[in-house]
C-alpha cells in the first residue's frame, strides 16, 4: 500500500489551496482489494483532492474487525476519492458517496476505474451530492452503515454534520468515522461534545502513531 501525503504538514483549511492543476494515479492494496485511486489537485477541490491517511485507517480497520459490509446499505459522507465506499462496494456493499457538488467529477471517475471485471458484487455504486444540514432531508434513513474518514476538521460544520447523521441514522445505521484528532480545528470537542448530544459513542481504534481515533456510533433511542 502506499500512503500519500506528509503527516507534519497541518491539516489545510483553505479550500483553494492548490494553484496549479495535476493528478497522480496510485495503487492501494486494502482487503485483498487492488484499488486505482486518482487524485486530481487543483485550486476547485481542494481538501477533497487527496487520500487521506484517516481513510486508508478506516479501511485497514474493516479488514482488522469483523465489520459485515456484503448487503448491506451504505452511504459515505465527505467521500473525496472515494477510496473507502469503493472499498466498501467492492466488498459486496450497496453504497451510495456522497460529497459537494465540485468534487463529484472526481468521485465518479474513481468509481468507474474501480468497477471488477466481474461486475460490482451487488450494485453499481452511486454518487451523488450532498451538503450537510441542507439537503440531507432528500436522502432516506434506511442505511445500515454510514462512513466519514477525516471529515471533522471545520467547527462552523459540526452542527450540521451531528444533523445529517441524526437524519440518516433515524432507523439504526451505525456511525464509523475515522478522524485525525486535530486540536487546532476543535476535532476531540466534536466527538466528546457535540457528537455524543444525540449519539452513544465509542472509541474503537486509536493509531497512536498518527494521532487518528476511529470512532462507532449509534444515535440514542429519545433522538
Amino acid at each position: 500500500m502506499i500512503c500519500v501525503g506528509d503527516e507534519d504538514d497541518p491539516f489545510p483549511v483553505d479550500h483553494c489551496l492548490f494553484a496549479d492543476t495535476y493528478s497522480q494515479d496510485t495503487v492501494y492494496s486494502l482487503v485483498g482489494e487492488e484499488l486505482k485511486i486518482r487524485q486530481v489537485f487543483g485550486a476547485n477541490l481542494g481538501v477533497a483532492a487527496p487520500v487521506w491517511e484517516a481513510a486508508l485507517n478506516l479501511c485497514g480497520y474493516f479488514e482488522e474487525q469483523p465489520v459485515e459490509l456484503r448487503g448491506k446499505r451504505i452511504i459515505e459522507l465527505g467521500a473525496g476519492t472515494g477510496v473507502v465506499g469503493i472499498l466498501a462496494a467492492r466488498l459486496g456493499g450497496a453504497v451510495t458517496l456522497t460529497d459537494l457538488p465540485l468534487a463529484l467529477s472526481q468521485l465518479q471517475a474513481n468509481v468507474s476505474a474501480n468497477m471488477p471485471s466481474s461486475g460490482w458484487p451487488t450494485a453499481l455504486p452511486t454518487v451523488l451530492p450532498l451538503s450537510w444540514g441542507e439537503d440531507h432531508m432528500n436522502f432516506s434513513s434506511d442505511w445500515d452503515l454510514v462512513l466519514g474518514a477525516d471529515i471533522v476538521y471545520l467547527p462552523e460544520t459540526y452542527p450540521l454534520l451531528v444533523e445529517t447523521l441524526a437524519h440518516l441514522c433515524k432507523n439504526g445505521a451505525v456511525v464509523y468515522l475515522s478522524s485525525k484528532m486535530r486540536q487546532e480545528h476543535g476535532t476531540p470537542g466534536f466527538f466528546e461534545e457535540c457528537l455524543p448530544s444525540r449519539f452513544n459513542v465509542e472509541l474503537v481504534h486509536r493509531d497512536d502513531k498518527q494521532n487518528i481515533n476511529i470512532y462507532r456510533a449509534c444515535l440514542k433511542k429519545d433522538q
